[in-house]
């Protein structure tokens, strides 16, 4: 049997899980405000004819598609390594916001601005496989 304390450090990664909620809104407000700026009904996903729409649009489907893997990795990664995880959380935030940014210039190359997030989420994969290896008796 194994039993897992939860580190008071833990604090860290639950605020960087809260901090991602914001980050999360923050594009859907975006989503919004460009439907009604390049008048796009609901439920059209995506223009036919509006390229940067569709650009601010999957900015935040993408982060959508990403994001259960994150909260895992950063709530369970962070029983291991709580400070890590936060850092990591807080970069792959940051990176996310600089990943929609770019990309809601209709310019889908300035997406990659953000690319350096992939260094919170390697962080983050790190500290949970860490964690499951010391579960299973590897380290």
């Amino acid at each position: 049997m194994v039993t897992v304390s939860i580190p008071a450090d833990y604090g860290y990664c639950v605020l960087a899980a809260v901090g991602s909620s914001f980050v999360v809104a923050w594009k859907a407000m975006r989503v919004g405000a460009a439907r009604k700026k390049y008048k796009i009904p609901y439920p059209t996903m995506y223009s036919t004819d509006n390229d940067t729409f569709n650009c601010i649009q999957r900015a935040h489907q993408n982060t959508l598609e990403n994001y259960p893997q994150f909260l895992y990795m950063l709530l369970i990664g962070g029983l291991e390594m709580p400070r890590l995880c936060a850092a990591g959380g807080a970069i792959w935030c940051l990176g996310r916001i600089a990943y929609a940014v770019g990309y809601s210039t209709g310019d889908p190359k300035k997406r990659m601005q953000g690319s350096f997030g992939y260094i919170g989420t390697f962080m983050l994969l790190g500290a949970t496989i860490k964690f499951a290896g010391g579960l299973l008796g590897w380290f």
